[in-house]
Formats: C-alpha cells, structure tokens, sequence
C-alpha cells in the first residue's frame, strides 16, 4: 500500500490527521481507519509481537524503561541509580522467571509423552480397532 507507505514516512501524527478527516468527512471510514491503524500496529504500542513477548512489546511505551527510551533524569543522582539497578533486577527475574516456565512446559510435555508410551506398552492388544469385523 503506497499510501500506508507515504503516512508512515510522515509518522503517527499524519495517521491521526487522516483519521480525523475520515471522521468528518465520513464517520464509517474513520472508523476503518481507527481499525486499520490498530490491526497493523500504527497505534502506538499494540503491536503484533504475541503473548509470550507482550511485556518486550510495551516497555518501550512506558517512560521508565530503559534504553534510549528511558526517562529523563529525576536530579537526583542517587535514585537515578537505584531506579536502574531496580529495573535491571527486574528485567533479570523476569527472564528467569519466562526461563523457567519453559522448562516446566518441557518437562510436562515429557512426563505425558512418556505416560502415553507406557500406556501403549502396557496394553497387550495394541491399538484397538473402531471398525470392521471383531476377531476370532
């Protein structure tokens, strides 16, 4: 799309001048476009990044993240460095903490596949037949 293209070079605020446009000229259009601009992500921070890295896709929306994004300096130097050092911490917890969730999902996986072997080992028949005639 050119015109996606174009309004995207001219940043989020072309967008919601279009929008608003849309609005005035033809409610149900800006209502597309409203729709369009939180679809594909324009909207700020409700990109399409899924569940698992929700958290990585908002932090930059948030003025106390860190980076280039980060806050400007409160004055006082001290709290400057605990809020960093507060912030690191948590950013550590919390990939440990997405660390561990994956190896509890791996190891329930694994408990469940090797329940399902043990059962197949363990029934004598096989697998049981859903049709046709029974055997003699």
């Amino acid at each position: 799309m050119e015109l996606a293209a174009k309004l995207d070079s001219y940043g989020k605020m072309a967008w919601i001048g279009v929008m608003v446009l849309a609005f005035i000229v033809f409610w149900p259009l800006g209502l597309a476009v409203l729709a369009y601009m939180i679809w594909s992500g324009r909207m700020g921070c409700w990109g399409k990044s899924g569940p698992g890295r929700w958290h990585a896709a908002r932090k930059n929306c948030h003025t106390w993240s860190r980076g280039k994004e980060s806050a400007a300096s409160s004055g006082n130097h001290a709290f400057d460095e605990y809020r960093e050092e507060t912030l690191r911490r948590l950013e550590e917890e919390q990939a440990q903490f997405f660390e561990f969730l994956e190896r509890l999902r791996q190891a329930k996986d694994k408990a469940e596949f090797d329940q399902f072997m043990a059962e197949r080992r363990s029934d004598p028949s096989g697998p049981k037949a859903t049709g046709g005639p029974a055997p003699a």
